[in-house]
Order: C-alpha cells, then structure tokens, then sequence
C-alpha cells in the first residue's frame, strides 16, 4: 500500500496556501467556511491516512481503537462513560462495545460499572495502555504534523496552530522533525 499523505485529487494550492483549483474571493463559489471546513477535511483525512498502517504496526489496534485510547487518555481521571465516548466520537453504541471489547481483550483498557448507576459503564486505560502510548506518541505526533504540512499551506497551518502545535512551522519541510520548542 502506498504511503501518501495527501489526498491526490485535491487541487494544487499556490505559496499563498490558496487552492489554484478552487474558486477564491467574492465571486467565488464556495463561501470561506465552506472552503475552511473543506480544507479542514483535507488536513483530516491526510492524518488518519498517515496514521492508520503506523498504529496498527506500533500498537497492533486499529485507527478507530486508537481515537478511543486517545481519548481515555485525555481524561484527567483516566476514564469515561460508554456513551460519553459515543457522543464524542459519533459512533454507534453497538460499534464502540465492539471495538471497547477488542482494546479490552488486548489489555488496553478495562471496563467497570459507574457508582450509583447500575447502566453506566465506564472504561478505563490500561497500564500497559499508558506505556505503549508514551512509547509511541512522539512518532505518531511527528506523523500528524508531517500530514498537515503537506495537506494545508502556511496560511492554514498557521490556523491550525492552536490546535495542532508544530503545524505552523512555515519553514519546516514535510518529513523534517517539528521544533520541539512550538511543541
């Protein structure tokens, strides 16, 4: 399978990091947050396409069962509610007790009932979750924002910024570290 990082059949994008395919100014076609959110999708798929191959070779989950253990380990209690992760994630309930059952027979997560609420159920990571994602966070980081320079132009990553640290490095090549500093 090949490792491509930006969707081919985008249009090309000019320095300005202006799409030379796309309509732009007033008698454009698409108004700005139509064409942002397009962009925003772009940037998107190039990281879960980046992504999907490297987080299943480092920690041998899908990408879907990845974006859950991201999330759990987000959580400054280290769990969350089945259907908080469901609103979140905008997943079926069926589907995600699927892929809650896959992490749990990996040993990522266990899964317990919430006090007081004898439905609730709560999943929680792992130990030996937290040690695989210390271990192979920095080059899944170092993958996102390889995907996003190549997906966006400056002016976009420099949007992104806040949300994506490292993606505004404007000097940066695709393939060359992110500064440690803007991390």
């Amino acid at each position: 399978m090949a490792d491509s990082t930006a969707p081919t059949d985008l249009p090309e994008r000019d320095p300005s990091g202006e799409s030379s395919g796309a309509p732009t100014g007033e008698g454009g076609l698409l108004p700005t947050e139509l064409r942002a959110w397009m962009h925003l999708l772009a940037a998107a798929g190039a990281v879960e396409q980046q992504l999907r191959s490297r987080v299943k070779d480092a920690l041998g989950i899908s990408h879907d069962e990845f974006l859950i253990v991201c999330l759990l380990a987000d959580q400054p209690g280290g769990g969350l509610r089945m259907t908080r992760i469901a609103e979140l994630l905008g997943r079926p309930k069926t589907r995600l007790t699927y892929q809650v059952a896959c992490l749990q027979h990996a040993g990522l997560v266990t899964k317990g009932s919430v006090c007081g609420d004898r439905r609730g159920i709560e999943v929680t990571l792992t130990e030996k979750a937290r040690r695989l994602l210390k271990d192979t966070s920095p080059p899944l980081a170092h993958a996102v924002t390889d995907a996003v320079t190549r997906a966006l132009g400056p002016e976009q990553r420099a949007a992104l910024c806040g949300l994506l640290p490292g993606t505004a490095d404007t000097d940066r090549q695709p393939d060359e570290p992110p500064d440690r500093r803007a991390l």
